[in-house]
């Protein structure tokens, strides 16, 4: 299968107050189309491994790849363009503006990233809505949704420069139950169908165990890979 991302012997310490391993030879693999989750308890490193596989934090020993490209030891302006155009990002709050219409939030990556003009991004941002069941939400103020369709619209984002990986920083973590399973959904069919690959953190334990595989962190270490066959939905 191809990889999308690889990391060999990632290793973290903090300094303040006293030196402190947080994260301790990590080598992870994700394949494209992967739904993946990282789980494990509070402290644990997960949160600071997503930063680092998110090319945010870059004080760290040991190397990043995505998508064949050797990311440890750019220069920010260099991140910050690979990250606009290839990792989009669904965190726990859906940080939508609340004076623009939803389709205006989705466009934002896209008119930042200058790849296309102004009519297809607008065009490309309707059809990321219409994946996603929001679409007739579009000229609303985003302030004026639910919840769940606010979320919704945050993956619309996401996924508007068409990013190689999406992470996902507890992506469901102030969602209620019957929207936490749509999310669920939503990732479940954008990697089996559209063979996007997702990272997320979570402390969800049913939202993990229902994801391709399962990697489980203890004291800044991997201590356990969980995977499964899916099997692809019917139409």
């Amino acid at each position: 299968m191809e990889k999308v991302l690889r990391t060999h012997k990632i290793n973290k310490y903090f300094y303040d107050p006293v030196k402190f391993q947080v994260l301790k030879e990590i080598d992870l693999s994700v394949n494209k189309g992967e739904f993946l989750s990282l789980v494990g308890k509070s402290g644990c490193g997960k949160s600071t491994l997503m930063y680092i596989l998110s090319t945010m934090d870059t004080d760290y020993d040991g190397d990043l790849e995505i998508a064949g490209q050797r990311l440890t030891g750019k220069n920010q302006n260099e991140l910050a363009a690979f990250r606009n155009e290839h990792i989009g990002f669904v965190f726990q709050f859906h940080y939508l503006l609340p004076e623009f219409t939803v389709l205006q939030n989705v466009m934002i990556p896209a008119l930042k990233l200058k790849k296309y003009s102004r009519e297809e991004i607008e065009s490309r941002a309707y059809e990321k809505l219409k994946i996603l069941g929001v679409h007739e939400q579009a000229r609303k103020q985003s302030a004026k949704l639910s919840g769940g369709q606010q979320q919704r619209v945050a993956i619309a984002r996401a996924l508007i420069n068409d990013p190689i990986i999406i992470m996902g920083d507890e992506p469901t973590g102030n969602l209620d139950s019957y929207n936490t399973q749509l999310v669920f959904d939503i990732f479940r069919e954008l990697t089996h169908v559209y063979k996007q690959t997702i990272i997320a953190v979570t402390h969800d334990g049913e939202f993990a165990s229902k994801s391709d595989k399962v990697v489980e962190m203890s004291d800044g270490m991997i201590v356990n890979t969980r995977e499964k066959n899916v099997a692809l939905p019917t139409s």
